[in-house]
């Protein structure tokens, strides 16, 4: 009696989400996406929890290492007695931890952003010194086809003189209506500003109780899952927090060191614009692959503006630095985090890039990396239960040798 009502819930439920589901899909391809509108209002909810979780696994690490080297006597004797953590060196080390943020913050409020700002008003100051070099170089280089140089001047004098119309006669005299439009884009600041503020408090309690908040976590997989499942699921965490944690605060750490190195070797060299090149390489050095490119080109294009000489010499120093990354630099920090080749990495920017922007762009790669490391997992497994080679070098014919007759092969 008691197999047959097993069974015939086992049943109900099965029609029952099977139901569900067919009127979810239908309800979010042709209905009024209700579900999707409760998700996009929770997201919306908890993205101060969100911003918190991350700054807090991006400052673990930190945290840890102060908490080690300054107290590593009241850490050991903690874990020896079964607690945690211990709550004088957790706080003070937190304490350290938002003090170096803080002053960081100050610097870069201080020091960057005011010459940074200096920097592009020179640039808009600028403007029409720019269109007059850049009339020129395109007259000289046209001279000789006058129709061409008439059709490419009119063009460039047409473009600068629909820019120049929209400053003088829509921006600078009606900027009370512009103030008023982006009042949403003020608001939208507010709320961002809000939303960090609240997930800075949040990443605080997390630090502080992450041992704590891991424990919980890991209870709630022993007690859902079977035995036999959960040690397969600490591992693919494992390996998911291994990539995401070294690519992403290692990549992180290596585009500020550029951004670090562009500035006090272009403050040397006396390049123009500097500030402003500087954050450029430094931003754009986060995406892996095409990142140097494109903060290359535009920085060129601009101290080209200026002293065709002087962009000579960036160039020259931007193909040293992106030297400097690559072979020393980045796999210093970096290793070999992702295991990915250069294909799959290309395939994977261009991919995430395409979906979500610039973020995916970022994120595509450990993702991406996480489902190859998955795929290879699944297909090496399959491959030992078929008594089957697992590397790749074996499948160079048609017909790969099996483990025992490699076994037989002195």
């Amino acid at each position: 009696m008691m197999k047959r009502q097993s069974r015939n819930f086992k049943i109900g439920m099965t029609v029952f989400l099977t139901v569900a589901a067919i009127l979810l899909f239908y309800d979010t391809l042709f209905g009024t996406r209700a579900m999707i509108a409760f998700f996009s209002k929770l997201g919306s909810a908890l993205k101060p929890i969100f911003y918190g979780a991350l700054i807090a696994y991006l400052l673990a690490p930190v945290v840890d290492f102060f908490e080690r080297r300054l107290f590593p006597a009241a850490v050991k004797k903690a874990r020896t007695e079964g607690r945690y953590c211990a709550a004088l060196p957790r706080a003070v080390s937190l304490l350290i931890v938002w003090i170096i943020i803080g002053v960081l913050f100050y610097l870069l409020l201080s020091v960057l952003l005011p010459e940074l700002y200096k920097s592009v008003i020179q640039l808009f100051d600028s403007l029409e010194t720019y269109y007059n070099t850049i009339n020129s170089w395109l007259t000289r280089l046209l001279d000789k086809n006058p129709e061409l140089n008439a059709w490419v001047t009119g063009k460039f004098s047409g473009y600068y003189n629909d820019l120049t119309a929209l400053i003088s006669q829509k921006v600078l005299p009606q900027a009370q209506q512009i103030m008023t439009a982006v009042s949403g884009g003020i608001m939208t600041a507010l709320v961002f500003l809000k939303d960090m503020v609240v997930g800075i408090i949040a990443s605080v309690y997390l630090l502080a109780t992450k041992e704590s908040c891991a424990a919980h976590g890991r209870k709630l997989i022993y007690g859902v899952f079977r035995d036999s499942q959960t040690s397969w699921i600490f591992r693919g965490i494992h390996k998911v927090d291994a990539i995401f944690s070294g690519f992403v605060r290692g990549k992180l750490l290596d585009s500020l060191i550029i951004g670090i190195l562009c500035f006090i070797c272009s403050s040397i060299i006396k390049f123009p614009y500097t500030p402003l090149v500087s954050v450029i390489v430094g931003v754009t050095n986060i995406i892996p692959f095409f990142g140097p490119f494109l903060g290359a080109i535009p920085s060129l294009f601009l101290i080209l503006l200026v002293s065709p000489l002087k962009a000579l010499y960036f160039l020259i120093f931007i193909l040293v630095l992106q030297q400097f990354d690559g072979n020393i630099l980045g796999p210093k920090i970096l290793g070999d985090k992702t295991g990915l080749s250069s294909l799959w990495v290309i395939i994977a920017i261009l991919v995430g890039g395409s979906f979500f922007g610039i973020p995916g762009m970022f994120f595509g790669v450990p993702v991406c990396a996480c489902l190859y490391s998955l795929g290879s997992f699944l297909v090496s497994a399959r491959l030992r239960s078929k008594n089957l080679p697992v590397p790749t070098s074996a499948y160079q014919s048609d017909q790969p040798q099996t483990q025992e007759k490699n076994e037989q092969k002195p």
